[in-house]
């Protein structure tokens, strides 16, 4: 199980653990060229990396904002949400990018680098930073801090502003998801690429947000039900799909847009259903 009991017998989230599934499913394109470790020990005692990221084949591009810092050797420091980076964390990090790159074997300390992955906004280290150690912070996209001025690349991930389009598993996880993000999460929790890496992911997050994943499941019952209705209703769906070959899939998806909006789908439901994009359906809507 993906939580343990405290001290004052309340279930306590593991949230690292569904951190580890969450960077995995980010960067799911680049499994074959990176290697992880979920805890990694640097020395006999207990002093672990949250996520080590190791690149296979050091040529490899990784195409997205959250990882485009990274070198051959990636340290990842992750705050569950409530926590927050203070600057003994930073300073600690530090530390075990030197004491990781000491004692390695092959690994040298220029071809390391550090990503900090909170939940909340991180102002009293970003002050920390620019005033006292006068590095300089550039914010390339939204919820990433650029960190210049250290030897190694070093950025800070404001979790909840990252977009969810690119980087949904981790800007995910909160205790204050919304509706229509669990409906996503658990839409592709299905797919089979995905299933062996949202495990502990999903466990986590549907015992943060019950409500929210009880709602999401809910709304997407009643959604499949009504399609199946408006089947029933308009045999020209399935038909349309049929012959879509022949009279042009373009004019086809518009022809059943079309019967859906006339049956009360909005546009958002229409677009989930036909191959169209919100903006086209909302243009048919406007010219029916």
């Amino acid at each position: 199980m993906a939580y343990e009991k405290d001290s004052g017998k309340h279930e306590k989230l593991l949230w690292h653990q569904a951190f580890y599934d969450a960077i995995r499913l980010e960067l799911y394109e680049y499994r074959d060229d990176l290697e992880y470790t979920f805890e990694h020990q640097l020395t006999s005692e207990p002093m672990r990396i949250d996520v080590l990221i190791v690149k296979k084949r050091k040529d490899v591009i990784i195409d997205k904002s959250i990882a485009r810092i990274f070198r051959g050797h990636n340290i990842i420091e992750y705050k569950s949400p409530g926590d927050y980076f203070s600057v003994r964390d930073f300073l600690q990090v530090c530390a075990y990018a030197c004491n990781y790159a000491a004692n390695t074997p092959g690994v040298d300390y220029s071809d390391v680098s550090i990503t900090f992955v909170g939940n909340r906004h991180p102002r009293v280290l970003l002050h920390y930073l620019t005033e006292e150690r006068k590095y300089t912070v550039a914010h390339p996209a939204p919820g990433i801090y650029l960190i210049t001025g250290d030897y190694l690349p070093i950025q800070i991930l404001e979790s909840p502003l990252l977009p969810k389009s690119e980087n949904l598993w981790i800007s995910s996880l909160s205790k204050n998801l919304r509706v229509d993000a669990a409906g996503v999460i658990l839409e592709k929790s299905r797919d089979d690429k995905f299933r062996m890496y949202t495990g502990a992911y999903l466990d986590i997050l549907i015992r943060a947000n019950p409500k929210i994943f009880l709602e999401a499941k809910n709304m997407a019952k009643r959604l499949l039900t009504r399609e199946e209705a408006l089947t029933e209703i308009f045999p020209e769906l399935r038909q349309g799909r049929a012959e879509g070959r022949e009279e042009g899939k373009a004019e086809t998806e518009e022809k059943i847009a079309r019967n859906l909006l006339a049956g009360g789908m909005s546009v958002e439901q229409v677009a989930r259903f036909t191959e169209l994009s919100a903006a086209q359906v909302q243009t048919l809507k406007k010219g029916t």
